[in-house]
């Protein structure tokens, strides 16, 4: 398995509830990949750098993981497609 770092924002205009319920859903394609989330940090809501799909701020998430390079393209696939995502990013980690 390799280590990967995850940040994605989540839009302003849903529940608390549902950016919980997001949160949780790519933390289980991750886990029931065969993956591991060595840490996880909600960093609540912060204001964008610059305004993205008409949106200026943002619940921001960051994720540090083992997994197989299948799990990521997984996840990648279903960020791509998830409109509750603003903006993500999927890095190998080197630390």
């Amino acid at each position: 398995m390799r280590k990967y770092e995850v940040m994605y924002i989540i839009r302003t205009d849903i529940e608390q509830e549902q950016v919980q319920s997001t949160v949780e859903k790519f933390q289980g394609i991750i886990t029931n990949g065969g993956g591991e989330i060595t840490k996880h940090d909600l960093m609540g809501k912060r204001r964008l750098a610059y305004e993205i799909e008409k949106f200026r701020d943002g619940h921001y998430v960051l994720v540090h993981f083992n997994a197989e390079p299948a799990v990521v393209a997984e996840l990648d696939r279903v960020m791509k497609i998830s409109d509750e995502i603003i903006r993500y990013l999927i890095v190998k980690d080197v630390a």
